[in-house]
């Protein structure tokens, strides 16, 4: 696998994993950890965190392509 691969590949899933936490916020969805209800505030941070990563990978691997050629 190459680095740029890994890159592409992280970005995607932390995109999907923000997308999520949209969604749950969106359709006001319940998580549960135990009899822990977790509160929307958390999905907030969790999204500007998946965004933030997936920023770094994509443009990690527009570096990555940049500098192989």
């Amino acid at each position: 696998m190459t680095e740029k691969l890994y890159l592409m590949i992280s970005g995607v899933i932390f995109a999907l994993i923000g997308l999520l936490h949209l969604l749950r916020i969106l359709f006001q969805l319940p998580a549960m950890v135990g009899a822990w209800t977790v509160p929307f505030t958390m999905s907030v941070g969790a999204i500007i965190v998946a965004g933030i990563l997936t920023f770094w990978a994509f443009r990690l691997s527009r570096k990555v392509a940049i500098s192989n050629h």
